[in-house]
């Protein structure tokens, strides 16, 4: 599959360790954050029968054309969200999710994903709905500076929320650049090796704009629905707000969340909706960070279905960030 690789440079993060957990790879798998394609090749090469690609950015798919003809009716594309992967398919043997914005859409300046490039401020994974512009001109500082803390993380978030409102009153934020400048001038220059000042804001507001948090919660919902017994979930996340979700969602629905009060009325527990395939992430080897550096603060988690009814979600219990006024 040379021309494949020629089009598609992306490197899958932890993929050796996300087919060596899963084998054997058989049957129909769903990648629900398609992008460059390299997770769905892999899956395929190691055995899959079939595999449903989903991304709801139109690009990514435009970008496969190239190479997916090669597969046949083996590969499957569709342009979609993967919180209603479900909408798909169901009975899956397994499923992939590889969180986060996409090599391509940050090397992009278009897209307005990164702080290293000029652009217009965009970061819409979709290229439909509320830009990064409207959001930084239009939400209140109290609403940024509450994106920018629960988010990314941001210690600094009411300082640059405050210098966000002061610059857009004198004209509207409209590139990556002119936002990035304004997150500079709020915080201490960094340091060789620390990361670049506007890192946890940009972060922050594309989370935002795309609705990840929610995303990834209705994806591990409707991966619960879709795999049949048996069927492996496979999550890679990026920062530790996401892998934490997945975290808690796998400990809540393999019966691991704790017991609570010894002093509460006992409840009764309801059987449990996965079994934890490693009880710790699985991390990067040193020669993968060699390699790719991006798989420095990568976490894969695998867990596998049982046949039990799925189950529901306490948003604060798994650690899903809530801003005010959401329900």
């Amino acid at each position: 599959m040379g021309s494949a690789a020629a089009v598609t440079p992306h490197v899958p993060v932890l993929i050796g360790p996300l087919i060596e957990a899963c084998t054997p790879i058989e049957g129909t798998w769903l990648d629900g954050t398609f992008g460059a394609g390299g997770y769905a090749r892999a899956l395929l090469e190691a055995g899959a029968d079939r595999v449903i690609g989903v991304d709801r950015d139109p690009l990514a798919l435009e970008l496969a054309a190239a190479w997916a003809a090669e597969y046949g009716d083996r590969l499957t594309l569709v342009q979609g969200v993967f919180s209603r992967l479900d909408d798909h398919a169901s009975d899956l043997d397994g499923v992939v999710l590889d969180l986060g914005v996409s090599s391509m859409q940050l090397d992009r300046a278009e897209r307005g994903f990164s702080f290293m490039k000029d652009g217009p401020l965009d970061m819409r994974m979709s290229q439909q709905g509320t830009t990064a512009a409207d959001l930084v001109n239009e939400a209140s500082e109290a609403t940024l500076a509450d994106i920018l803390f629960l988010y990314g993380e941001e210690r600094a978030s009411r300082r640059i929320a405050r210098a966000i409102v002061k610059a857009r009153a004198v004209a509207r934020i409209t590139t990556t650049l002119q936002l990035a400048e304004i997150i500079e001038r709020c915080l201490p220059r960094a340091k060789p090796g620390q990361a670049h000042p506007a890192t946890r804001s940009f972060q922050a507001i594309r989370i935002a704009v795309n609705e990840e948090y929610g995303e990834l919660l209705g994806g591990l919902e409707a991966a619960e629905r879709a795999l049949k017994p048996g069927g492996q979930l496979a999550v890679v996340t990026f920062h530790s707000i996401e892998d934490r979700m997945v975290k808690r969602f796998l400990q809540a629905r393999s019966g691991g969340s704790g017991r609570g009060s010894r002093h509460a009325p006992e409840t009764q527990k309801e059987a449990p909706q996965f079994t934890l395939r490693n009880r710790k992430a699985i991390g990067p080897d040193d020669r993968e960070l060699a390699d790719n550096p991006r798989a420095r603060s990568a976490k894969l988690r695998v867990a596998v279905r049982t046949d039990a009814a799925p189950g529901k979600t306490d948003r604060k219990a798994i650690g899903m960030p809530v801003l005010k006024g959401e329900i």
